[in-house]
């Protein structure tokens, strides 16, 4: 049995995710900060390998911008919502074909649904 289909899909804010995504990919400062605003929350969280808890669009845009200069053309694309419970989802993503990884992220409540924290794993 998959993991997701103890999920109903209509929990799982996939649309949101990629937006996240997204994000990564956008190379234009002013179209990502956009982004930024409508997916993460203002106080969001950003922590992977490389980064210890990034706190806001800022260093998150900025951290971004470092590393699009080490990926070239590659892109962020969505592979699997593994599961989600509570206000927390894990996914996989890939950057292009030469990179892996998990993401775990966590929403804030309410109708107005953002992401205020990642933890980003490499694969």
């Amino acid at each position: 049995m998959n993991p997701t289909d103890l999920i109903p899909t209509d929990r799982i804010p996939t649309d949101l995710i990629s937006s996240y995504l997204e994000i990564w990919n956008e190379r234009d400062g002013d179209t990502r900060r956009k982004l930024m605003e409508s997916v993460l929350s203002d106080d969001s969280v950003y922590s992977d390998p490389d980064y210890a808890g990034l706190q806001g669009h800022a260093a998150l845009s900025a951290a971004i911008d470092k590393a699009q200069q080490q990926f070239g053309d590659l892109r962020f694309t969505l592979g699997t919502v593994l599961g989600m419970h509570h206000d927390q989802a894990l996914f996989t993503w890939e950057l292009g074909t030469v990179a892996t990884g998990y993401d775990v992220v966590e929403f804030t409540p309410g109708a107005d649904t953002r992401i205020r924290r990642v933890v980003g794993f490499f694969g």
